[in-house]
């Protein structure tokens, strides 16, 4: 069986949930597919059956990627391999309780996967695809990343890093065919809240999406040519909005002056 003509998709955290989606979209729409993730049992359970249902060729990489052997092989073979056209960045971990209730070490952990890890496998993706002549990196933040009030701050810390990662990749990687989409999913009906030490039934039934709507509209959002994709925005011109505001603050960010409202503080 020969490569597809779209290439090959590696995501992460594929086993379940959002990630296992993307595999089985991204299948559907033509990509061969390297999934990655802890679980080898759950792994090759979800390469038979996508590969029963599309035809595509599926393998399988069982890692750790908080390990830092382990995420190294992923950046090895993201890097080498030249039928990679796309990396989606979906494994991660979150946190519910305050930073007052919160284990120190596991914060730090949830930075190694949430940030360290999506950064270096965006690193060994981005130089590659331009060596390539073209690709794209979808990276899975969150609604936290622009409300990080509303869990731990920790978790929002990260996902903002990757939202500020992905727009700067954006303008730096536009000129050169790689496609950088950064989506900011809220409440999803997936296994994150159980590994967080949570409950999702706890949340109002209208907040919580499932992850296949997740993941269409995510699809959707790129094929439209998005940047940011907030699945469950239903105004588009609210973010269009956000993003003007951010716009007007830059050319004010950086002056050599200090604001009035500063100087009179000081003098009194």
């Amino acid at each position: 069986m020969s490569v597809s003509l779209k290439g090959v998709a590696v995501i992460t955290g594929a086993s379940a949930g959002i990630g296992a989606v993307y595999a089985d979209r991204l299948a559907r729409r033509g990509h061969d597919l390297i999934l990655v993730a802890r679980n080898q049992v759950r792994l090759d359970q979800l390469a038979t059956r996508i590969a029963r249902n599309t035809g595509r060729i599926v393998k399988t990489v069982a890692a750790d990627l908080k390990n830092k052997a382990d995420l190294k092989r992923i950046e090895t073979i993201i890097a080498i391999d030249p039928d990679i056209t796309m990396l989606v960045n979906n494994a991660g971990v979150g946190g519910l309780e305050p930073l007052l209730q919160s284990d120190v070490d596991a914060m730090e952990e949830m930075v190694d996967l949430n940030v360290r890890a999506l950064m270096r496998l965006t690193y060994a993706a981005a130089p590659a695809f331009v060596a390539r002549g073209g690709g794209a990196i979808i990276n899975i933040a969150s609604v936290v990343a622009i409300a990080p009030e509303v869990l731990n701050g920790v978790y929002g810390g990260t996902k903002a890093f990757v939202l500020a990662f992905g727009q700067s990749l954006h303008k730096e990687l536009a000129g050169n065919n790689v496609r950088i989409q950064t989506v900011l999913p809220g409440a999803t009906a997936t296994n994150f809240w159980d590994a967080a030490g949570g409950n999702v039934d706890n949340l109002p039934p209208n907040t919580v999406m499932t992850s296949e709507d997740l993941v269409d509209a995510a699809l959707a959002g790129f094929d439209q040519g998005e940047v940011v994709t907030i699945p469950s925005l239903p105004d588009a011109s609210d973010w269009a909005d956000y993003e003007a505001a951010r716009q007007k603050l830059i050319p004010n960010l950086s002056l050599s002056s200090v604001p009035a409202r500063y100087r009179a503080a000081a003098a009194a």
